[in-house]
């Protein structure tokens, strides 16, 4: 394992420095302490040629100024909560307003523009980056002092493993997720319409109008949702399927994960032969693939627009705390909120 520390710009007075890992088959992840950032991924296609997989940007600045959550963790509490508020223990919080009427991603100053400590630990196998923040009580309007720690790290089995773990000292709600775009075509060369997705989930969420669940739960069956048997991003682009249209035309829904070990999740590109594969003790995946992206930005001289990536996000159910039958985003003090995904990266074999 090979590991780098580089200057990477200064944010709200504070030093941000990129941490670059490189296993011993020439993968790397290199990931900025603003946000938690997964800045690049460089990983092979089919032929050995090593390209970036992911979305992001080269300064501090272009993050702060144009990202839309590109790589980054976004909390207290992923996706929307409808009306921007909540009730809980008989008290009302009120949240930002920062998605409409709704709040999202855990409003302005969340943990996806915030200068997080780290520090990296190396190992033999495998090395780490270990963020670690604390979001005083009232943060955002949300309650509670939360200790915050979020751990990527880079194996010679060609994975990246990432763990959250967070503890209150008072009851709040926390869902986090790293909100990466990919592109496994390899610095941008194509959209992702043509990823191959195949997906252990048999239900989705119904979303309303402003993309805030309605609390139902659809089958897949006979819909472009059903990814069961795999099936390429551009159904849903083209789908006149209600809930495809409301996204934009595309996907921005949370997948109910069908339980049991192993790979729930495998992406793929079969022009470039990459594939990644995910596993995780989350109980929901929101598959969003690029249907808000504008065209008013470049990424790394590559002209943003619809479809340039895709969002793997594999956590809790969005707008939880407004639906009792949804799995609890509720953390009380003395309970420690963990979460773990994996996601291994490979190529397809090619048939002779």
């Amino acid at each position: 394992m090979k590991t780098i520390v580089e200057s990477f710009g200064r944010f709200d007075e504070k030093d941000v420095s990129a941490y670059t890992i490189t296993n011993d088959h020439g993968m790397e992840m290199t990931c900025i302490n603003y946000g938690c950032v997964i800045t690049k991924i460089m990983v092979p296609d089919a032929d050995g040629k090593v390209e970036n997989v992911v979305l992001g940007f080269d300064s501090v600045e272009d993050y702060v100024k144009k990202s839309p959550y590109f790589g980054c963790i976004v909390g207290r509490v992923a996706g929307r909560i409808a009306g921007g508020e909540f009730e809980l223990d008989g008290h009302v919080y009120k949240l930002a307003k920062n998605d409409g009427n709704n709040h999202l991603h855990g409003g302005i100053r969340n943990f996806s523009n915030t200068v997080w400590d780290a520090e990296l630990i190396e190992k033999q196998e495998e090395a780490s980056v270990i963020f670690t923040y604390t979001s005083p009580d009232g943060e955002e309007g949300y309650p509670g002092t939360v200790k915050a720690t979020v751990t990527y790290t880079l194996n010679n089995k060609n994975e990246i493993r990432m763990e959250y773990k967070a503890t209150t000292d008072k009851t709040t709600i926390i869902n986090l997720t790293n909100h990466t775009y990919f592109n496994l075509s390899g610095d941008l060369k194509r959209d992702i319409l043509d990823h191959t997705l195949t997906m252990k989930s048999d239900r989705f969420l119904e979303l309303k109008e402003d993309l805030i669940p309605t609390g139902r739960f659809l089958d897949v069956e006979g819909t472009p949702f059903d990814f069961r048997n795999g099936r390429k991003i551009r159904d849903g682009a083209v789908s006149d399927h209600v809930q495809n249209k409301i996204a934009g035309n595309g996907y921005d829904h949370p997948f109910l994960l069908n339980e049991g070990e192993g790979e729930k999740i495998v992406l793929q590109d079969e022009e470039s032969g990459r594939m990644i594969a995910v596993e995780t003790d989350q109980p929901a995946v929101v598959l969003y693939t690029g249907n808000q992206l504008e065209n008013n930005f470049s990424i790394r001289g590559t002209s943003s627009r619809k479809y340039l990536g895709l969002c793997l996000e594999t956590q809790g159910l969005p707008d939880a705390i407004h639906h009792p039958h949804f799995p609890s985003c509720v953390l009380h003090k003395g309970e420690t909120y963990k979460a773990s995904t994996i996601f291994t990266f490979g190529v397809l074999q090619r048939k002779k």
